[in-house]
């Protein structure tokens, strides 16, 4: 039976909505973080703008924890990922599985398998991931005493080193700043490694497994 709880209904609601306002927050910070030619008072917009819609992400987290009738540190502790994106917006849009979620009961379509759903995560966590990580970083590196990384490209090979687990160390952050969000985006690296490899194992066991059934019994 389908939750129709409060709590339920407004995720119904605003899931989707919120998933394009996160879009439209990335969106923001990066002209902020690349246009550098921007005007003054453009800019200020663009901060104005991503202010506001950080506003609004934290209304919605007020409210979800208001209708969870749980208190406040038991809700920030049952809902982590509610709480991460509300302080860093930037990862707002790995939020995708609710999104799935919301989009498959309107439209009533059978859903992807386990597997598929694993992988199309992942996939997708990746890549938003690795280039808000990209963003993040750049802003804390651009103009640092004995900086590496001196341009947005050199920001996304060092995310797709640091996320791929490789690290080369052609490319390491300098400042305070930019190594914390290393520290963050090595852990993600390696947990979002972890699960495509997962699954992708499991898949594998379930088609050989499936294909051994097949096979008429030796004599």
């Amino acid at each position: 039976m389908d939750d129709d709880s409060p709590a339920a209904r407004w995720e119904q609601r605003t899931e989707i909505p919120l998933f394009v306002a996160s879009l439209v927050f990335t969106a923001l910070y990066a002209t902020h973080v690349l246009a550098v030619d921007l005007p003054a008072d453009v800019k200020d917009l663009c901060l104005t703008a991503m202010y506001a819609l950080w506003l609004v992400f934290l209304v919605d987290y007020l409210v979800r924890w208001r209708l969870s009738g749980l208190r406040f540190l038991r809700f920030v502790t049952t809902h982590v990922l509610h709480s991460v994106v509300v302080v860093l917006p930037l990862l707002r849009p790995l939020r995708i599985v609710p999104l799935y979620d919301v989009v498959q009961r309107r439209q009533g379509e059978p859903r992807l398998s386990l597997y598929a759903r694993v992988m199309a995560y992942t996939s997708i966590s990746t890549l938003l991931l690795g280039f808000t990580g990209a963003l993040a970083v750049f802003q804390q590196e651009r103009g640092a005493a004995g900086a590496t990384m001196r341009t947005f490209g050199d920001a996304v090979w060092w995310a797709a080193e640091t996320l791929s687990t490789v690290g080369y160390g052609d490319i390491t952050p300098v400042t305070t700043g930019g190594r914390a969000i290393a520290i963050g985006m090595m852990a993600c690296g390696l947990g979002l490694l972890g699960a495509v490899t997962g699954s992708f194992s499991s898949w594998l066991m379930q088609v050989f497994t499936r294909e051994g059934d097949k096979r008429p019994p030796g004599r």
